[in-house]
């Protein structure tokens, strides 16, 4: 089945769409074939994932920003029910976009998927009564080098389309990308190596 990926304004982030083969029984689509996302690897998508994450929201419960930098976690979303925002944020220190945004609106019915390398902070907020959102990372989960930017640094400006989001303590208590810039670990993201 066809795949086709879209560029967005950072280059390093991709919108992945599928074919879907639907009738009146339902429909059928390929998530994942590594052939496929490996012929786009020119473009930066990986066609090797090591983890796949599910989660349930209620209706505007808002994650991230979130990010890993030891093993390096790039992570491709999608939502396979409901309705999400989801959003990647450019937080490496010397890049062209950094503090820049790319986000799309992805549900059950489009079922579009947003692909951002290592060195971004990736968020979503639930617009339906509830959304499961999955994401294939490429490094698998470490506590102790992973952290978060503030969901509504004004550095960022990300323009969330909802106005009361349901946060975690953790979310809610985040650093701004000032302060992780000033983190040595920060460094880990640099474009130069």
């Amino acid at each position: 089945m066809k795949l086709t990926v879209h560029e967005t304004a950072i280059p390093e982030v991709l919108v992945v769409e599928h074919e879907v083969f639907e009738d009146e029984r339902g429909f059928f689509m390929e998530v994942y074939r590594a052939d496929q996302f490996a012929a786009h690897a020119n473009l930066g998508l990986p066609s090797e994932f090591v983890q796949l994450n599910h989660s349930r929201s209620a209706r505007h419960v808002t994650r991230g920003l979130h990010f890993q930098w030891e093993p390096p976690m790039g992570k491709l979303m999608r939502v396979p029910r409901g309705e999400a925002f989801l959003v990647a944020v450019d937080i490496r220190p010397d890049s062209p976009t950094l503090g820049r945004y790319e986000s799309i609106v992805a549900n059950d019915r489009n079922r579009l998927q947003l692909w951002a390398p290592a060195s971004f902070a990736r968020g979503f907020c639930t617009l339906s009564e509830f959304a499961e959102v999955e994401y294939l990372t490429t490094g698998t989960y470490n506590s102790a080098a992973e952290s978060g930017i503030r969901w509504n640094d004004p550095d960022i400006g990300i323009q969330w389309p909802i106005e009361e989001p349901v946060l975690s303590r953790k979310d809610s208590e985040a650093q701004s990308l000032a302060d992780w810039l000033k983190r040595p670990e920060a460094q880990a993201f640099s474009t130069g190596g």
